[in-house]
């Protein structure tokens, strides 16, 4: 029996945009595309739900070490919750667990009730999630029937809108910050509006720098690879993507140097304080800098790319 031939890996560095299909876990799509890249290394940036679709950026090498920035960042979601059932794991996939009656809701209950989950509020995660507590991820626990008690956490919702409804069905959009389960919001909701609620559907359509993304399915990429190199790299997007919502600083021979020697340099006259992407003369992406206000530098990630 014949074996596969062994993927020959390589060292790539940058970043993919995936529009992430249903019914994959994120680490599914990851694995996915790096084959088809063969690359060496691989990352994403904060997991989808296998119910979700949307927007998951995937870095690849050295675009690796921005991930925990990109998970951290601000994301929108379009979101579809059905009134009057709750599951046991927020979403379409779980077990029903109640049902109740949808009372006659106008726009001003359902704005009332998104109001008072905007802004800086406590949420509770869901209890199928893969957060974990006593070093095991809780949908675990869930799964074998464990009742656990789920601290609240601190989370920022900046956009909670109703786009739509449809008899028991609402749309919505969601604007929000690391850490958000829109699963949550929908039972909240629900449980505002005194009927309960689930999560149906769930598009991610932005990832903060990424705020117009010109995403691939992994079909386009399938086709991509079958073309060659050329037609798959080239939606690979450069590292210095990812940081592209921050200001530049362009450093001159010496000052690259101490940056690529992980030394500390003085920026004179000292740019606006915090973060920033320092390039050198040749356009090579270094670092990932926190300035002060007197311009002394302080390396949050170096980069160790290879020349063009």
């Amino acid at each position: 029996m014949s074996r596969l031939p062994r993927i020959q890996h390589r060292d790539l560095h940058g970043i993919v945009l995936l529009d992430k299909p249903l019914g994959l876990s994120s680490n599914q799509a990851l694995q996915s595309v790096r084959r088809l890249l063969r690359a060496a290394k691989g990352g994403h940036t904060g997991a989808l739900d296998p119910l979700a679709t949307g927007l998951l950026p995937l870095c690849f090498g050295e675009a690796t070490k921005l991930a925990g920035s990109l998970l951290g960042a601000r994301k929108a979601y379009l979101a579809e919750c059905r009134l009057g059932i709750t599951t046991d794991t927020a979403d379409s996939e779980g077990e029903i667990v109640q049902q109740r009656v949808v009372p006659e809701l106008d726009e001003v209950t359902i704005e009332t009730a998104l109001a008072r989950l905007r802004g800086h509020i406590l949420q509770v995660p869901p209890m199928y999630s893969a957060l974990k507590q006593d070093g095991e991820r809780l949908y675990a626990k869930a799964r074998r029937g464990e009742i656990v008690e789920v601290a609240p956490r601190e989370v920022d919702v900046y956009r909670l809108d109703l786009l739509a409804r449809n008899s028991d069905t609402l749309k919505l959009l969601v604007e929000c910050g690391s850490g958000t389960y829109v699963r949550s919001l929908a039972v909240d909701l629900g449980e505002d509006l005194g009927c309960g609620a689930h999560l149906t559907a769930l598009r991610r359509i932005w990832v903060e720098p990424f705020r117009e993304p010109r995403m691939v399915t992994l079909e386009q990429l399938e086709q991509a690879a079958e073309q060659g190199d050329e037609a798959l790299l080239a939606w690979l997007l450069p590292v210095a993507a990812g940081l592209s919502d921050l200001p530049e600083v362009q450093l001159d021979e010496s000052q690259s140097m101490a940056i690529s020697r992980g030394q500390p340099i003085q920026l004179d006259p000292p740019p606006p304080a915090g973060r920033c992407a320092a390039f050198a003369s040749d356009g090579a992406l270094l670092a990932l800098l926190e300035l002060d206000a007197e311009g002394r530098t302080r390396i949050l990630r170096g980069f160790n790319l290879p020349p063009d």
